[in-house]
Formats: C-alpha cells, structure tokens, sequence
C-alpha cells in the first residue's frame, strides 16, 4: 500500500467542525443573548461577554467542557467566523470571566434556551390524549474525588450534584434546569421551580399540559400549587413509604379491577379520590378531589413456575387530575421513562457529567449553557436528521444528541474566503452531508 506524507498547510484553512456553522445563527439570530451579555462588558474588556459564552456553547457542541479545550480554537478562522464573533478567548480569559461573572451571565444564557424554541417554531409533540407532556425528573451527576462546591453525599452514595431539570414535549425540548448541591432534596423549593417552568412553557405552548414526576415530589403541596394553574394536568408517583402491603392486598383485590396475566400472578387496580382544602398564596381557601391509582401485583410462583415461599406483592401508586381509565393513566406514566435516555444525552453525549470549575456558580453558568446547546442539536436533529437519507439510513422520531454530533458538527470542510465573501466547502464524496448541510444552514441564517 501506498504510505501518506504528512504535511501542514500554512496558507489553507481547514475545520473538522463544520458543523458550528449552525451555532452562531441559532445564537445570533434566535436569541438575544449577545445583547443581554454586552450589558455587563466594561470598557476596558478585550474580550465581550459575547465572545465568552458563544466560545463556551461552541466547546459544549463539540462534546466538550473543559476550558483548556479552547486552546486549539485561538487561531482557528472558521470557529470565529461561524460563531460571529470579534476573538477567541484563551483559556485562562475563558475561566477567568466565568468565574467572574457566573451569577450575571447565568440568567441571560437560561433564558436563551426558551427563547430560542420559541423563535425558532420548534415542533412540540402531544401524547394522544391530546396533551404536551412536561416531565420533570432529576438526576445525579458523580463528581466524586474532587473538591468542588457545593459536592456532597447524594442519594445514590455518590458525591455530587442533583441536576433538576424539565423536559417539553415527545422530543424533549430542555425548559428549564436548576443544577443543586447533592445533598438537596429535589422537594425543596420546588415550587417556585414549578411556577417558573410553567411560566416558561406558557411563552412558546399554549397547549394542555401532562405534567408527569416520579415519588421524589409526592407531596400534597405540589398538587395544590398544581391545581392553581389552568390547563394542566399531572401525574405523579406515589411514594407507598410504611405502608401494610397486606391490607392494601386484600382492599385492591376485593373491590378493585383484577387480570391474571399468568398462573401464579395477579395484578390488581382501583381508583381512590380523597377531598383536601388548602388556603393559596391569595388567602383563600379551596377545595380540590385528588385521585390515586392504586396497582398492587402479588405473585405466588416465578416465571419458571417455582412456588414462592411467601407471597411477592408489590405496591404502587400515582396521583392524578386526569378522568381517564386507570390503566390509561399508568400507560401514560410509562413514557416519563424517556426521561433516562434524555439524561444519558446531557452527561454522556455532551460530557456534562463532571462539571469543570471548582466553584459552584460557574458549574451552575456551564449547565445553563448545556441547557441551550442542547436545545440547539436537538432541534438540528428533527430539522434534518429524522427521516431516511444519504446520511441516516432509517426514519426515527428523535435522534441522540450524539448523532447529531457525529452527522452534521463533526464535517470536514475547506473555508474559502473570495470575494469580500466566505465560502464553506464540502468534499466531492459528501454530497448527501453537503446537501442536508446547506438546507439546515438556509434555514437557520436566512430562514
């Protein structure tokens, strides 16, 4: 075989990463994110809040947080270019101004990620009920060895942090992420979590929504704070805690819906409303029916057939406002599980499970910039990646952060500058990338 000369080109630009060309549209055009940076730029600044955060968001696109990353983007052409900006931070800059300005630039950089669904006419997809689902599920995020802020003794016996965020929709547009000390509750403070997301879904969706949480938030208060809201919905799992499974055996099995799904096995299911008052934050009481659907499965034999010593019964709960059959509601419950994969793609595919920075502020800047990359590659994803193509081989409803990675951010192309103009070329052999590439960027800068 023939061997290859390896040389260095000092007069052509080249980029393995084409694909942040879509980063600075969906910045520029799609938020208001630069001017809102600018405000806290001082004179003598050589570098703009603008060029911080656009270089941080470009980093988190190409699956990386760490500052240090930066390095190999001082002199790069095309990443300045793409992103629109004046210069490229080092990384001591980088770091400097993050940590500097972590709690004003936090703010600015959350709210891009909503304004960007809501200018860009991100497609929300609705269960067939009719509703949007909004799940909320939070996660742990290992930072163990380290001695970062704010890093504690989770509920998984790891040391960490408690990621809480909220996702919008079948594609799982991120509304809203709070990033909290591990050993937090999820609970705590979750109200006001819950009125600022809502307030957030309401400026882009004004659909009926399915809030759906898992037993970390069975709490009255929650149900009380969402009965307040008009179209909405919920269901949240109940937390059985020190309950007599036995009782509730025999209660279910007697009055409820039984279905025997093999010998050995029985699984039963009822509906239980309980009428609570509250006073709300106006002084004034109401009264609100709270339903439970109650499952309990008690199993006598394997699936081998083995007899059991003594009965398995298993007990579960959710608390719901919808009128629709109980098995319809724990079917609904089901699809709150895509939850998992959704966290898979924040911490794996974008590599935000260890955060960079020891201060727990900045950690807190660096999720808020994840939030709206990942709303960026997300809608990338639907906009040219879900159906069959040169590039993918198979439909799908939603791709993986990091398919979008690997199909439109990682493509080599040759910048060209002519003309007072630059030109962005693609290889002969990558005529479907280039294709798919320059429909998407139509779309995004001049669309």
């Amino acid at each position: 075989m023939k061997r290859f000369v390896i040389e260095q080109s000092v007069d052509e630009f080249y980029t393995t990463h084409a694909g942040l060309a879509f980063i600075g549209p969906a910045l520029n055009r799609f938020t208001t994110l630069a001017s809102a940076l600018s405000a806290f730029d001082a004179p003598a600044d050589t570098y703009s809040g603008k060029d911080v955060i656009f270089s941080f968001c470009a980093l988190l696109a190409e699956g990386k947080n760490d500052f240090v990353a930066i390095e190999q983007h001082r002199k790069d052409t095309c990443f300045r270019e793409s992103l629109g900006i004046k210069a490229v931070p080092s990384e001591s800059t980088l770091r400097q101004r993050m940590d500097d300005l972590a709690s004003q630039y936090r703010a600015p950089v959350s709210w891009a990620s909503v304004e960007f669904l809501e200018k860009v006419k991100a497609p929300v997809g609705h269960l067939a009920t009719g509703h949007v689902p909004l799940d909320v599920d939070g996660f742990i995020m290992d930072n163990s060895g380290s001695n970062k802020e704010q890093v504690s003794c989770t509920y998984q016996k790891v040391d960490g942090y408690l990621a809480l965020p909220a996702y919008l929709g079948t594609e799982g547009w991120m509304i809203n992420l709070h990033l909290l000390p591990g050993s937090q509750h999820p609970q705590k403070e979750f109200s006001f979590f819950i009125r600022e997301t809502l307030g957030r879904v309401r400026q882009f969706c004004k659909k009926k929504l399915l809030l759906r949480m898992d037993s970390a938030h069975d709490a009255i208060d929650n149900q009380h704070e969402l009965s307040r809201h008009d179209k909405l919905d919920w269901i949240i799992k109940w937390n059985p805690r020190k309950q007599d499974l036995a009782a509730w055996a025999d209660r279910v099995f007697t009055a409820g819906e039984v279905t025997i799904p093999r010998p050995g096995k029985r699984i039963g299911t009822m509906s239980i409303k309980e009428k609570q008052s509250f006073t709300d934050s106006d002084g004034i009481e109401r009264k609100v029916t709270l339903r439970r659907v109650i499952r309990v499965t008690e199993r006598k034999t394997d699936r081998k057939g083995q007899q059991l010593m003594f009965p398995d019964i298993e007990l579960e709960g959710w608390w719901t406002s919808l009128k629709v059959s109980d098995q319809e509601v724990i079917d609904l419950y089901k699809g709150h599980a895509t939850c998992e994969q959704y966290h898979a793609e924040i911490k794996t595919d974008m590599d935000l499970e260890r955060l960079p920075s020891g201060k727990f502020a900045t950690n807190q800047l660096v999720m808020a910039c994840g939030a709206l990359v990942y709303n960026i590659l997300r809608f990338m994803g639907q906009s040219a990646l879900v159906n069959a193509s040169g590039i993918i081989r198979h439909n799908a409803k939603r791709r993986r952060i990091k398919t979008v990675m690997q199909e439109l951010i990682y493509c080599a192309g040759r910048l060209i500058s002519s003309g007072r103009r630059l030109k962005l070329r693609f290889s002969c052999h990558m005529q479907a990338h280039a294709h798919v590439f320059a429909v998407l960027y139509q779309r995004l800068a001049y669309g």
